[in-house]
């Protein structure tokens, strides 16, 4: 979407004030909750103080479950047209030399499990998707000055930053997604507690002119003297991160001499890249208070900010819009009681905290200043790189957690399986067409059998729809999903359910072994049977 046409866009939206959700913010976070908001056929209003996509690439990575999310709304193909996959992780001494090798390995949902990104690119497809909903509204260049609660929804008082226009917008629901600094938390007075690492660090944005040996691969320069983070980004960038040590000045850092002087020692020459921006950001860890008020509800940044170490600050503020649209459309909708929005904290928060404390453990890694301790590092750690599996058992330890919800909305009794994200191989459907499991779906209530359905008359009543899963090689038949890829019947033997109750985000509500019958659907649950708009794909 351009900007000219989201600036029409509110325009064509001053009569219309009242929406099912408003959301503030239009980062990563905000645009990706316009998109599956509207594919859901909700009325949204989106606020951006900012009237264009803000230029400095923030986030530099994303992993296969947040392309999992954006496959939903039908962007995720056309996003990995702009993303690097594939790309090997090295931890190196001060003098290049590698002690640790990463490689990331898939968690089975369907996508590479690690992509470089250039964020203004991405930020831009994302806004562009937002487009294709007429029953969204986007307005740049408007803030949100205050909000009022009442029992029946939220009033939003709407100021225009380049006219100073104020404008009143009602909505059901408001997710603010307004970052760090987020005006609606501090208007709610939600603490934001934590804290913020002593080191300040410069960090630079580059086009690469000439590329160089290894300019495609990530490397975490853990010296001693001067850790860095030496990084590839697509579409001709290259980043880099650096701390400001003291004695430094942070002015002279942000120039294109120091700059170059920074890089010269990994023999990158000054006709081998283009700076495009350099700026100086302060490590947070800090979480806020709560993540629900009401009718409004923190997201991204501005519920909670961690370390950059494994590239999971935006990837956070996906999942935490992935985990509340789907659940704010069912009560809209009727489907669900009020309820149910309170787990989005009881699901999500513990998670980004596991996180956290894992970027910050391999930040601890990559920073070490002790010469001493940082040489016992890398002997201890090469040696156990050698160790066959260990490289590979470290980073399923400390790296991204697996998509697992230890409480929250699931049925009691808890199963195995409960709380895990099915993975997503791909199926043959009942027509004999490949696809990615998710698209066979459908973001619904669904349940899923394996080899034969066992009837679940408290979910048939209800008109919730059944699949059967078939082993690979089965003749394809109405009703049924063949296990093309070998991978979901062996999973749901490992989870001892042959039969799932699977949420419209994939996430397991419950299980039941062979013969029996599922614990019954949630209290007040009144699915709706009319399908849900098409999602078009971008191209």
């Amino acid at each position: 979407m351009s900007e000219n046409s989201a600036e029409r866009r509110a325009e064509d939206g001053a009569e219309d004030l009242a929406c099912d959700v408003a959301v503030i913010g239009y980062g990563p976070t905000g645009v990706t909750a316009a998109n599956l908001l509207g594919a859901m056929g909700l009325k949204v209003v989106v606020l951006e103080r900012d009237a264009e996509v803000f230029a400095r690439a923030r986030a530099i990575s994303t992993d296969e479950e947040v392309v999992r999310i954006w496959q939903r709304v039908g962007l995720a193909e056309r996003l990995k047209l702009d993303m690097l996959a594939e790309r090997p992780c090295d931890f190196v001494d001060a003098k290049g030399r590698a002690f640790i090798s990463a490689h990331p390995t898939s968690r089975g949902h369907g996508h590479p499990p690690q992509m470089f990104i250039y964020q203004p690119a991405l930020e831009k497809v994302l806004r562009e998707g937002v487009d294709r909903y007429p029953n969204v509204r986007v307005w740049l260049r408007h803030e949100c000055l205050r909000l009022r609660q009442d029992a029946d929804g939220v009033e939003l008082t709407v100021v225009g930053t380049a006219d100073d226009s104020v404008r009143r917008l009602r909505a059901a629901y408001v997710i603010a997604a307004d970052g760090g600094s987020s005006l609606t938390r501090g208007q709610l007075n939600i603490g934001y507690e934590g804290k913020t690492y002593e080191d300040r660090w410069v960090v630079i944005d580059t086009e690469m002119l000439k590329p160089w040996p290894d300019h495609d691969r990530l490397r975490f320069r853990c010296d001693p003297t001067r850790p860095a983070v030496d990084c590839p980004t697509p579409l001709g960038h290259h980043r880099w991160e650096f701390p400001i040590l003291p004695g430094d000045d942070e002015e002279y850092l942000t120039t294109d001499d120091a700059i170059y002087a920074l890089v010269a020692r990994y023999g990158i020459s000054r006709d081998s890249i283009k700076i495009l921006r350099a700026t100086i950001y302060s490590h947070h860890v800090r979480f806020a208070a709560r993540f629900r008020v009401g009718r409004v509800f923190l997201a991204g940044d501005a519920a909670h900010a961690m370390p950059p170490w494994i590239g999971q600050g935006m990837a956070a503020g996906v999942r935490d819009v992935a985990n509340l649209c789907w659940k704010l459309h069912a009560v809209l909708r009727g489907e669900l009681p009020e309820a149910v929005l309170d787990s989005y904290e009881a699901e999500r928060k513990p998670h980004v905290k596991e996180v956290t404390k894992r970027a910050e453990f391999v930040g601890r890694i990559i920073t070490e200043r002790r010469r001493s301790v940082a040489t016992a590092r890398n002997v201890v750690l090469r040696t156990l790189d050698r160790i066959p599996g260990f490289s590979q058992w470290l980073q399923d330890a400390n790296w991204i957690p697996c998509a697992h919800y230890a409480a929250g909305f699931q049925a009691r009794p808890r199963t195995k399986s409960s709380g895990h994200q099915i993975p997503q191989p791909w199926v043959t459907g009942p027509d004999g067409a490949r696809v990615p499991l998710d698209d066979a779906l459908g973001s619904r209530w669904l349940l899923l059998h394996a080899r034969a359905a066992t009837p679940q008359p408290e979910w048939d009543r209800l008109g919730v729809p059944s699949l059967t899963v078939t082993p690979a090689g089965s003749r394809p038949a109405e009703g049924t999903l063949v296990d093309s890829d070998g991978v979901l019947l062996p999973w749901m033997g490992e989870h001892r359910a042959a039969t799932l109750a699977l949420r419209p985000d994939a996430y397991v509500y419950t299980a039941a072994p062979t013969g029996d019958r599922l614990p019954p659907p949630p209290n007040g649950f009144a699915p709706t049977i009319t399908p849900r708009p098409a999602v078009t794909t971008a191209h």
